[in-house]
């Protein structure tokens, strides 16, 4: 069952290269040549070519920069006599190194390298060249706000590590890489303050990611469920973020946060469940600001999840609740509905997630207007066909744009989900199955940790101090104190602050 505990220790999965026995680099260009074509099955875009006679260049087409292959490296070739150590003075690009060895030579090439091996030599030099192809930096598309910085990570890992830094110029700032998949070799990397974030924290999220057995990692969701404390949960418990501010909160705060090459995505580790309902514009507005908008969400999440339920548990069960003067417009505009009500609310619930979904998947601009279009064409034809009443398509609509308050994209999609086997219990058993599931859900999320942190912290376990930067936020002078959730080594923001 989805909502069951699976505890798991940091080497349950692991993640290995398959280890091949390193051979030394021929000092003969034609038989380097040949082994490096059976190491990549003599692939097409794999190049190799002698500008002059005794040098070699060996490299993939489309991995380098053929601007600097052709200006920095070939024009320095000159005509005189060459050795590795001679090359290697004139070349003035990259980062250049002497490999003696075949294994690390093949992994250079997949990530942007150049060879040149000089005949009579037992040595490559590797020319670091990747091609500088990649997405812009844009705005975040899925955390936009108002007020605070406009700026999101891309695809390239480098960049990605680059812009934390430039927000954290702190030589504390500590980056490890971790290499995974046995097939794609993703380059992973952990980043943590020294000093702040806990050893223990640092080390548990190490081991989880360096034993995971997997043939690739094309993404940090992906890694996030690897690593995750309850993979049958159907909450996710850690957060995923495309805001280098926010990644950078969570490096002030003692997390750790993860870097996927190839992925725009970072991962916080640990998380709370209240931190899936905050967002990053709640600490570029005022206290009193950022507390309304928060407690805000997490009406509109019990409304998302329990107002279906409860209008399917009154009209079935319940009658009785229902104030006369609301009741007669009921009766009225469920006269022509041939279903009961929770065949007539799981219909419209799922018409309604049809159209959402037909709307993500299409194109931004048919997309939104489908959605829109098609909403208020199927609403009406359902009531005037009697398909439906009138109220509840009010209390569907109500639902689904509670759900879309959350600012997590992966918390949203559970709240869309649960809503339907709520809604079940709730026709069945009234308002004793609205408040079984209620309590079902609330012991399932009190027994969830996050990477062996409490899920539902600061309130289980009780530390009234976090409670300053929870549901709601208090005035910063109230804040000055780092969550324990992640267990800090400084627990103090402010210097001087004990």
């Amino acid at each position: 069952m989805f909502f069951s505990r699976k505890q798991r220790s940091p080497g349950e999965t692991g993640s290995e290269t398959e280890s091949k026995p390193d051979l030394p680099i021929s000092s003969s260009g034609e038989s380097f040549t040949k082994e490096i074509k059976a190491v990549f099955h003599e692939s097409s875009d794999l190049v190799m070519m002698s500008p002059r006679p005794g040098v070699t260049f060996i490299y993939f087409d489309m991995l380098i920069d053929k601007t600097m292959l052709n200006r920095d490296i070939m024009g320095q070739l000159g005509e005189e006599e060459l050795t590795p150590d001679r090359l290697k003075e004139k070349l003035n690009v990259g980062n250049i190194e002497l490999q003696n060895q075949v294994n690390p030579c093949v992994n250079s090439l997949l990530g942007g390298a150049v060879l040149i091996h000089l005949e009579g030599y037992s040595s490559v030099l590797e020319v670091n060249i990747p091609s500088g192809d990649s997405r812009s930096l844009s705005k975040p598309e899925n955390e936009s706000i108002v007020i605070g910085p406009q700026l999101g990570f891309n695809e390239s890992l480098s960049t990605n590590i680059s812009l934390v830094r430039r927000y954290l110029m702190n030589p504390n700032l500590c980056n490890k890489s971790i290499t995974m998949g046995k097939q794609t070799h993703t380059a992973v990397s952990l980043l943590y303050i020294e000093g702040v974030a806990s050893e223990q924290m640092v080390q548990t999220v190490t081991e989880r990611i360096s034993n995971i057995k997997i043939d690739g990692v094309l993404d940090s969701s992906l890694l996030m469920q690897l690593i995750e404390d309850n993979s049958l949960s159907i909450f996710p418990q850690l957060i995923l973020t495309e805001r280098p501010d926010r990644a950078c909160s969570w490096l002030l705060n003692g997390k750790v946060v993860i870097l996927v090459d190839g992925s725009s995505l970072v991962v916080g580790c640990p998380q709370s469940f209240v931190e899936f309902f905050q967002s990053m514009e709640d600490q570029n507005v005022k206290w009193q600001v950022a507390s309304f908008f928060r407690i805000l969400r997490f009406i509109a999440m019990l409304l998302s999840v329990f107002f279906t339920a409860i209008y399917v548990a009154s009209l079935t069960f319940h009658y009785e609740i229902i104030p006369q003067p609301l009741l007669v417009p009921l009766s009225e505009s469920r006269s022509r509905v041939p279903f009961p009500p929770i065949i007539e609310a799981l219909l419209l619930e799922f018409i309604i997630e049809l159209l959402r979904e037909a709307g993500a998947r299409l194109p931004t601009k048919v997309g939104q207007t489908m959605g829109i279009v098609g909403g208020i064409v199927i609403g009406t034809a359902a009531v005037q066909a009697g398909f439906t009443s009138n109220i509840l398509i009010i209390i569907v609509a109500l639902g689904a744009l509670a759900s879309f308050t959350t600012p997590s994209f992966m918390m949203g999609n559970v709240i869309r989900i649960i809503r339907f086997p709520i809604i079940i219990l709730a026709g069945f058993w009234g308002f004793y199955g609205t408040m079984f599931a209620f309590c079902f859900l609330l012991i399932h999320l009190l027994r969830q940790t996050s990477l062996g942190s409490p899920f539902l912290a600061p309130f289980y376990p009780v530390r009234i101090r976090d409670w300053a930067d929870s549901i709601f936020r208090l005035p910063l002078k109230y804040t000055s104190k780092r969550p324990y959730q992640a267990r800090p080594l400084d627990s103090s923001k402010y210097d001087g602050d004990e």
